[in-house]
């Protein structure tokens, strides 16, 4: 077996099915779960619509293999979005390249970009990752024979992460960066500078960053969150240099079982991308490329989903601010939590007694430097409908005050 499986953890939402195997929650509520972040409003009859007609078609479909680079028309659908949301110009040929849903490609990246042999014996690469993170960035970094670096967090800048806190000698082993913008869980999106400075240390050493945006279309403030092929163009990067961008239409359009997405970016990185997916198998069914290009080519269903989520927002926030230390995030549909005590023991009590699930948020976390950064914090997913939420918040409320 490949030695390096056991240095995996067990998946936060395994932890959390071991931690609740024990607890027989009240039953004088029905569940709810914010636990996971599985988007649960209605998939677009569009999107459907476009599904059902690619599985009927007589002239493919299901009856032919389709190729890893995707179709030409797929391409072309994502390239017209990234004009439209970020004004870029790509090349579809070179630049584009459909993936079966971020997670799939946020791992199978670290694999083409990572060179174990390059390391020491006692001083293996390094992935450099956020702190608290996406558990895929740390699977991905040990199964491709590199060391996870976690970054620590501010939490006093919504958890953005302390670049400057990395030391160089960290730096000079780093292969893969993986930033996530907006954060999953906090929130936090990145601003200009901050993929300036990234941008440099890139530069200077020599790392790929990978930029995680799979919540870059569910936000709360009037101006969209500034995407990392965006901030290259910006800086005078055209050609994305060390640059891969990554996003999905799972949480864009509510269709998480499609498993579709796209990355983009340095033409380099795709290309060679797209020979370690040519032998990995992960071409994208033609019927889902089919109701992708529907999905990536619309907007107003997007617009629409995006207020859904700040009018339930708005809703939740005033039940929970007044018992939690807990802001409204910049994008996301998280909601990270402040809780007194150890967020285990407030995750597992919630769910005894309100039949409430939320995520302790030290199971989205490692320990570094003496500290969990996700200690006495919990993730609440607002992904059900309003009702559902609201009666969440309102259970969670009650929950805190009876609390000692």
């Amino acid at each position: 077996m490949n030695p390096n499986l056991s240095k995996l953890q067990a998946y936060p939402f395994e932890r959390l099915r071991q931690l609740f195997a024990p607890i027989t929650p009240n039953p004088a509520y029905q569940p709810i779960s914010l636990g996971i972040g599985e988007p649960r409003h209605a998939t677009p009859d569009l999107i459907k619509k476009a599904y059902c007609e690619a599985i009927m078609a007589p002239d493919g479909g299901l009856s032919v293999y389709p190729a890893t680079a995707g179709d030409i028309g797929l391409r072309s659908a994502i390239a017209g979005w990234l004009q439209r949301r970020y004004g870029l110009t790509l090349d579809v040929a070179s630049q584009v390249l459909p993936v079966n849903g971020s997670r799939e490609a946020l791992f199978a990246i670290a694999q083409t970009v990572i060179d174990p042999s390059q390391g020491a014996a006692q001083h293996a690469p390094l992935v450099v990752c956020p702190n608290p993170f996406y558990q895929i960035y740390e699977g991905a970094a040990l199964l491709g024979g590199a060391e996870p670096y976690f970054v620590p967090s501010d939490p006093a800048r919504n958890f953005a992460q302390d670049w400057d806190s990395v030391p160089d000698t960290v730096w000079a082993r780093t292969q893969l960066l993986f930033v996530c913008s907006p954060g999953n869980p906090a929130g936090a999106i990145m601003p200009l500078d901050e993929w300036r400075k990234l941008f440099e240390l890139s530069d200077r050493h020599g790392f790929v960053i990978v930029s995680d945006e799979c919540y870059s279309e569910i936000y709360f403030r009037d101006e969209p969150p500034l995407g990392g092929l965006e901030a290259a163009a910006k800086l005078g990067r055209s050609d994305f240099r060390n640059l891969i961008a990554l996003t999905s239409l799972s949480k864009r359009s509510n269709v998480p079982g499609m498993r579709s997405g796209f990355c983009a970016g340095d033409a380099r990185l795709v290309r060679q991308f797209l020979l370690y997916r040519t032998y990995h198998g992960s071409a994208m069914s033609l019927v889902v490329q089919k109701a992708s290009i529907a999905a990536w080519t619309d907007e107003q269903h997007v617009v629409e989903n995006r207020a859904k989520y700040r009018a339930k927002f708005a809703q939740v926030m005033p039940l929970l601010s007044t018992v939690l230390d807990v802001a409204l995030p910049d994008a996301t549909f998280y909601l990270w939590a402040k809780v007194q005590g150890s967020d285990i023991d407030f995750a597992r009590d919630l769910l005894a007694q309100y039949n409430v699930t939320v995520l302790p948020g030290s199971f989205l976390a490692r320990e570094a430097r003496g500290h969990n950064p996700g200690a006495q914090r919990v993730r609440m997913a607002l992904v059900a409908e309003t009702e559902e939420c609201v009666e969440a918040a309102q259970r969670i409320a009650e929950f805190v005050q009876s609390r000692p």
